[in-house]
């Protein structure tokens, strides 16, 4: 193969660029509705309505491939996609109780380093080996993560980021069992699956914390159902296009939305130190995704 046959084939589909913008894009819309709907109402009534109303889009998406919706319920590895579901609904609910104390850019980065997380769960739970460079990549990034919380001074509440970081825990946790789900299960049906368990397990804990929705409070919550799904949908698909490694670095965009949405709507700014602490948790997220892309080889 020509040297220019060999860059054509290893180019990254435009297509798959786009989903990936827009997948992000998308992420960033349900932050930043997220958090105008967090400041008012408690966290398991947000997370609720953000799964009741992403079950139409999730059911239409399974109704129109090749199963029916009662074959995949009927074949689901539900062990398997049940502990999944738990540990991003525990990811989602935890990031959206600290949204209302943290500057959304801010917020979005230190959710992101659940990757960072990954990189120590990975040995214990899935029996990886832990590298070097892997180590280095997370020591770098949870410095990162210490520059962005800045102890001693620069959070005014340790509540936000201590509900970022267990969010960030919980989401790595959901990564790892990923790779324990059974493999004929497809990305659709995992998506429906953890929706329908969000909103029954989420349903079930009204009774405890309730506060009646505005009816403008219903729409933007409903508006944030269908973007979260979207946004699922359309990282499927650029995932399908190419894989996560080369893909890395276009996911990080969500954090320079979500700080755009922060000075529009809330007059958000960060410090520099915050900048650098993004940039190190970015950087260090992108270098293990690069690293194992080059190490595991290209998805089949």
């Amino acid at each position: 193969m020509s040297s220019s046959s060999a860059t054509h084939a290893n180019a990254l589909p435009l297509s798959s660029i786009g989903s990936i913008l827009a997948s992000m894009f998308c992420f960033a819309v349900v932050d930043a509705l997220a958090k105008t709907v967090a400041l008012r109402y408690p966290a398991n009534e947000v997370t609720f309505f953000r799964m009741l109303f992403g079950l139409v889009p999730a059911v239409a998406m399974c109704c129109a491939g090749r199963l029916s919706l009662t074959e995949r319920l009927a074949n689901i590895d539900l062990r398997g996609q049940t502990a999944r579901a738990l540990m991003l609904l525990g990811a989602s609910g935890l990031f959206f109780a600290g949204l209302p104390y943290v500057p959304l850019g801010e917020a979005v980065a230190l959710a992101y380093s659940e990757t960072l997380i990954v990189i120590l769960l990975a040995p214990l739970i899935l029996r990886e080996r832990l590298t070097r460079q892997a180590v280095a990549a997370a020591l770098v990034g949870f410095f990162g993560v210490l520059l962005v919380v800045r102890p001693g001074g620069g959070q005014s509440s340790w509540l936000g980021p201590t509900l970022l970081l267990l969010s960030a825990v919980f989401g790595a946790l959901s990564i790892v069992q990923i790779k324990r789900i059974r493999s004929t299960d497809d990305s659709e049906t995992t998506v429906l699956f953890f929706t329908m368990v969000g909103t029954v397990v989420t349903g079930c804990t009204l009774m405890v914390n309730w506060r009646t929705p505005s009816v403008r409070a219903l729409v933007i919550m409903a508006i944030l159902g269908v973007f979260a799904t979207a946004g699922q949908l359309l990282m499927t698909v650029a995932f399908r296009q190419a894989d996560a490694g080369r893909l890395a670095p276009y996911n990080y965009t969500s954090i320079v939305w979500a700080a755009v949405f922060g000075y529009l709507i809330w007059h958000e700014t960060m410090q520099p130190l915050s900048f650098l602490g993004i940039a190190l948790i970015v950087g260090s997220a992108i270098a293990v995704a690069v690293r194992r892309k080059d190490t595991e080889g290209p998805l089949a």
